[in-house]
């Protein structure tokens, strides 16, 4: 297994993700794990997230860490009272959140229906999922942010990307950073299960400099970086993670 980065400015912080239960969102959540931080993420798949708490705490034993077991709420995020509600409950239990990811995204054939097939109900839910849940989410952390005037807030998602433009004047003046990762063609198990078709695959590589999978924890380093204090001079920026398919974001 892979060595990884350490950042000792993330050990003891309070890290909340959502949609960590798979994919990139997992793998973020073992990488924090890594780091000692306290890792808080919600997902409605319940089995998922168990298996992710096993493969954090095993892989940190394996790399004498001594890490906090990562928590699950199970939430759906685009279910809106029920997430700010959460979240409330989330600070009060657990204190300030140092370091929010907004994973969570709709994913699958459900994501990348053709136009003439997308019915209201699809378009909500990609709309709550990827847009909404950020926003709001968002919102919820930002007040002890700027109390403690620190903070980092990492957004994914070929949507969210706009929303650091926004934020990143208003709160730069409290130190809090608000940065995007933007992943490609990334071979989660959901992709190669519903996606990653040979045809698909083909046309990725014809794309990509790198002529290989990318994997969701290349993603995840990324994030966790953004996280850290060593991106401390980093906000309002996008970065690709796309094996060099798009050479400008």
């Amino acid at each position: 297994m892979a060595t990884h980065a350490t950042y000792p400015s993330l050990r003891g912080k309070t890290v909340l993700i959502t949609g960590g239960a798979e994919g990139i969102g997992a793998a973020t959540v073992e990488l924090f794990t890594l780091q000692g931080s306290q890792v808080i993420f919600i997902d409605i798949a319940e089995p998922s997230a168990k298996k992710t708490i096993d493969r954090a705490l095993s892989r940190a034993k394996d790399a004498n860490v001594q890490a906090k077991a990562p928590i699950f709420y199970n939430c759906n995020v685009s279910d809106l009272p029920k997430l700010q509600d959460m979240v409330k409950s989330i600070q009060d239990k657990h204190g300030m959140i140092h370091i929010l990811v907004n994973n969570a995204a709709a994913a699958g054939n459900r994501a990348r229906l053709e136009t003439e097939n997308v019915r209201p109900e699809d378009w909500e839910v990609n709309i709550n999922t990827n847009l909404r849940h950020v926003f709001f989410m968002s919102q919820a952390v930002l007040p002890a942010m700027r109390e403690a005037k620190s903070g980092s807030i990492i957004n994914l998602g070929s949507i969210t990307w706009r929303i650091p433009a926004q934020g990143t004047p208003e709160y730069g003046k409290y130190n809090i950073r608000i940065n995007s990762v933007m992943p490609g063609a990334i071979a989660t198990q959901r992709q190669r299960d519903e996606v990653l078709t040979p045809e698909y695959r083909e046309e990725v590589m014809r794309g990509q400099s790198l002529q290989r999978d990318l994997e969701p924890e290349e993603v995840a380093k990324v994030i966790v970086f953004l996280g850290s204090d060593e991106a401390s001079g980093v906000t309002g920026s996008s970065y690709v993670v796309d094996g060099g398919w798009c050479s400008d974001p």
